[in-house]
């Protein structure tokens, strides 16, 4: 099932959602005594105001003998230091839930990614890059954001209500009564309306996870949106994901609004209330005239949290739904794991390779490999030829273990491939893949990203031993010439050129080449088949063959057709037969080249 798929389903419990959320970020449980500690004297000392205003009309201005200023004086310095304990203890309380939220939430998403990079091909198949892109950025801001903001005021928001509520039932039980009774009504509209907001903002994250993939398949594949002359119709796709996600947002937004301006209401209500009520109140003594106001000024202080809160309310399900995409990903078991701990290494020494009755289909596909059974031995060097679709790149990734068999099971010199820890099976085996992948960088980088740390000597020597030396040195910076995004400042051929010296300083026992010379030009191709000798010599090399160029070159050559081996030999055997699968392939080659 698909992260998208995931999302169209009925969420989870916000409250279960959090939970969760908060359970994978162990960091902000760090000093989270002393951040409440300070939360507690800021709280308290928002009701510090009210009280001193109180204290001021009824012991300082309304007394008989009239105002006593040294009372009114003194009220207000004690209010002041007061003020400035809980402003300083406010400041750290923010300053501590930034720090270890930003580290808590750095760590989601390097956890998230993490998860990403784990899952098979299949997963990552089945999932637009764009939306798995969204989960890492656009989804974990929207937690940050809340935690960062939202959260700071939610805490705030939260302790500033109670604490009014027990002052104001301190000064009038009564009146506290009547705050109460009017902000009722209001709170169950609002409860209805954030069940609403849940579903609205799930909805807006699914849009904009949406909108993220469309753009980077239109930046991606620009050159082919010009060569084909379809600018005008990715726009028109381009403009259907954004408009499909400011709809969405809309929707959400007028909820928001709804939500937002009942508590308003209800806060119109609440002072209308507590004027009438507490008028009456005071006429009859039971409240002074510095109680009444002081009471007025603590409803104030109850309504802005409760407004706030709405607001606040709302961040939380779009930072909610955030989460739920984030944990929608990290739900995901990878379906090829790594043993770690419980596995196993391979065997020193050459690597032979064994296919032992093994079938794979796609999810919903057809079967693409069906009770496939070779052996190949250690040191050959194997061309897998065959029509496109007859199952050899899927053959190169079962070796890998970029995805694991349906049936049957591979093996290297005898260990199981699923029982081999990944760190043992990336040392060893080396897959090149047709498109050549490069990191925006130099060329060097690139080649050391097999062999950190190796010198500008080794290099060269690198170079020089594939024949390769003339080639670098000819590009515009020699080994310092910056490759591009995925390598596009190169040419194809050129991207597979490094890529395959990249593999060779690996130094695997098991070298797999999937097409890896399928694009490169007749004079590439003379120069790789000289070097491919020097990178393929003294180990298993099966090289996935577009050009049957490769094919003479190899030891032996295994003909697969929908998804069955149907010939194997020697190139020169295979070849003597016209009538044959390979014969007529080579055939056709060979009118090709001319």
């Amino acid at each position: 099932m698909t992260t998208d798929a995931l999302a169209d389903t009925t969420p989870e419990p916000t409250w279960r959602t959090f939970r969760r959320g908060l359970s994978l970020s162990p960091e902000l449980k760090v000093g989270l005594a002393g951040t409440l500690a300070f939360a507690i004297v800021s709280m308290v000392g928002r009701a510090i105001v009210p009280v001193a205003i109180q204290l001021g009309i009824d012991r300082g201005l309304r007394v008989q003998g009239g105002p006593k200023t040294e009372v009114v004086l003194t009220v207000a310095l004690v209010t002041v230091a007061l003020l400035t304990i809980t402003t300083t203890c406010g400041y750290l309380m923010i300053r501590r839930l930034y720090q270890v939220s930003e580290t808590a939430l750095a760590n989601i998403r390097v956890r998230t990614f993490r998860h990403i990079h784990d899952l098979s091909m299949l997963h990552q198949q089945s999932e637009r890059r764009g939306a798995l892109v969204s989960r890492v950025t656009s989804d974990v801001d929207t937690i940050t954001h809340f935690i960062q903001w939202g959260g700071v005021i939610l805490l705030i928001s939260g302790g500033q209500l109670v604490v009014t509520t027990i002052v104001m039932s301190i000064y009038s039980w009564k009146l506290t009564l009547v705050v109460l009774v009017a902000f009722l009504p209001a709170v169950i509209v609002i409860k209805t309306f954030q069940k609403q907001l849940a579903r609205a903002y799930a909805e807006t994250r699914h849009k904009i996870g949406n909108m993220l993939a469309v753009v980077s398949e239109a930046v991606v594949g620009a050159p082919i949106i010009r060569s084909y002359g379809v600018a005008a119709r990715t726009s028109a796709r381009l403009d259907k994901s954004i408009d499909e996600f400011r709809q969405a947002q809309r929707k959400a937004l007028f909820k928001s609004v709804m939500s937002f301006s009942t508590g308003e209401i209800a806060a119109a209500l609440a002072l209308a209330a507590v004027v009438i009520v507490g008028t009456r109140l005071g006429i009859g003594g039971e409240l002074t005239m510095g109680q009444l106001v002081a009471f007025l000024f603590l409803v104030t202080l109850f309504i802005q949290p409760v407004q706030i809160a709405t607001e606040v309310l709302n961040e939380a399900q779009n930072a909610i739904a955030g989460w739920r995409r984030v944990l929608d990903v990290l739900d995901m078991q990878p379906d090829v794991a790594d043993p770690a701990e419980e596995g196993i290494d391979l065997p020193e020494g050459p690597l032979d390779l064994r296919f032992e009755h093994v079938s794979f289909h796609y999810p919903t596909g057809p079967t693409v490999l069906d009770d496939v059974h070779l052996e190949i031995p250690a040191k050959t060097r194997v061309a897998v030829v065959g029509e496109t679709g007859s199952g050899k790149t899927t053959f190169a990734k079962l070796l890998t273990r970029l995805m694991d068999p349906a049936q049957g099971e591979v093996l290297l010199s005898g260990a199981p491939l699923q029982k081999v820890r990944f760190s043992s099976l990336r040392s060893r085996v080396v897959l090149v893949p047709q498109d050549g992948f490069l990191f925006d960088d130099t060329v060097a980088e690139n080649v050391r990203f097999a062999r950190p740390g190796m010198t500008d000597e080794e290099l060269e020597l690198a170079f020089t031993e594939l024949g390769l030396l003339d080639w670098v040195q000819g590009l515009s910076h020699g080994f310092e010439t910056n490759v591009g995004e995925r390598g596009e400042a190169l040419s194809v051929g050129e991207r597979q050129l490094v890529a395959l010296v990249r593999a060779y300083v690996a130094d695997p026992d098991l070298l797999v080449l999937d097409e890896a010379t399928s694009s490169v030009d007749p004079a590439t191709e003379v120069r790789l088949q000289r070097t491919l000798d020097a990178v393929t010599r003294g180990r298993t090399t099966v090289a996935i063959a577009h050009r049957l160029s490769t094919a003479q070159a190899a030891d032996e050559v295994i003909v697969m057709d929908k998804g069955v081996v149907v010939q194997r030999g020697p190139h020169d055997e295979l070849v003597g037969d016209p009538d044959s699968i390979y014969g007529r392939l080579f055939a056709s080659w060979l009118e090709q080249t001319r």
